[in-house]
């Protein structure tokens, strides 16, 4: 008999712009804080991340501008869909993304959001540097030339 997994449906929501706006140089995972009508709405796949960026308050890592749509099931006890997220990191590596982000030109962006095998809200954050017009023409021949020799390798 298969073993029936606690959490079957799989979460990964990508910032699909963030590839392809931002170098990233360094990856972390980091908990999300999370309301209970959050999590039903993440697990639903209703979450955006395409204008969202991470800033520290005190001595706290928060997500800003992270859109989770309202959850439809609940009546009066929803959340609000843009608020600042709690994101819990180890302390040694808060101070590393600290000093690394107060450098010229590097930000701290989401890059996914995942639920992991126990069930908790995970949320890939990376160090990273905006490209420029140049960079990111770059990044296009390179995926057309990858296109194309698909293409030819299925004929």
């Amino acid at each position: 008999m298969a073993t029936k997994k606690k959490f079957e449906k799989i979460i990964n929501i990508k910032n699909k712009k963030a590839s392809f706006q931002f170098e990233f140089l360094e990856t972390y995972v980091a908990g999300l804080v999370l309301k209970g009508t959050e999590i039903k709405s993440l697990r639903e796949g209703k979450v955006s991340l395409t204008e969202s960026f991470c800033i520290f308050l005190d001595d706290e890592l928060y997500v800003r501008q992270m859109h989770i749509a309202p959850y439809s099931m609940a009546a009066s006890y929803n959340h609000e869909a843009v608020r600042d997220r709690k994101l819990l990191l180890n302390k040694k590596e808060l101070e590393k993304l600290r000093t690394k982000s107060q450098e010229k030109g590097l930000t701290i962006i989401p890059v996914r959001i995942f639920i992991n095998d126990r069930g908790l809200a995970k949320m890939e954050i990376a160090l990273g540097r905006g490209k420029k017009m140049h960079d990111k023409r770059q990044d296009l021949k390179e995926k057309d030339a990858k296109r194309e020799l698909q293409r030819m390798a299925l004929k």
